[in-house]
């Protein structure tokens, strides 16, 4: 037997799996050192931003989600994500510029445009609930 030592095999740990994300940290910082964004750009600047992405992303796709049930159906659309994003105050004001294809707009009534209601049918609605 010769006198080497085996060496144990060390598997590879990804910046997403160290850091706990889902969303790709290394093709991120990738992306960044690609912009020129600045001259140098750490890896926690990266994780960051992967952290804020997979948030946002979280946030949306279970707001939409949330708007798929409630019309009934099993895949989430680009009307589901228009809506969710719509009916979200913050999430309004991030999305501000964005045009969403497909996606509709939302219901909307003028209240203008909504029948009058008549005194005499209020009136007739008055007594009807007074009574046993």
């Amino acid at each position: 037997m010769s006198g080497r030592a085996k060496k144990a095999v060390q598997t590879k740990k990804t910046k997403s799996v160290k850091s706990g994300l889902q969303f790709p940290v290394g093709r991120i910082e990738r992306y960044l050192k690609q912009g020129h964004y600045a001259d140098r750009i750490s890896t926690g600047a990266a994780v960051y931003l992967s952290a804020v992405l997979e948030y946002l992303t979280a946030e949306v796709i279970e707001l939409a989600g949330t708007a798929a049930h409630q019309n009934k159906k099993q895949r989430i659309g680009p009307r589901h994500i228009q809506l969710a994003v719509k009916n979200d105050e913050e999430l309004n004001k991030l999305f501000a510029g964005v045009t969403i294809a497909e996606g509709g707009v939302l219901p909307n009534i003028q209240a203008q445009l909504l029948p009058k209601k008549t005194a005499a049918k209020e009136a007739v609605e008055d007594t009807r609930s007074q009574e046993f």
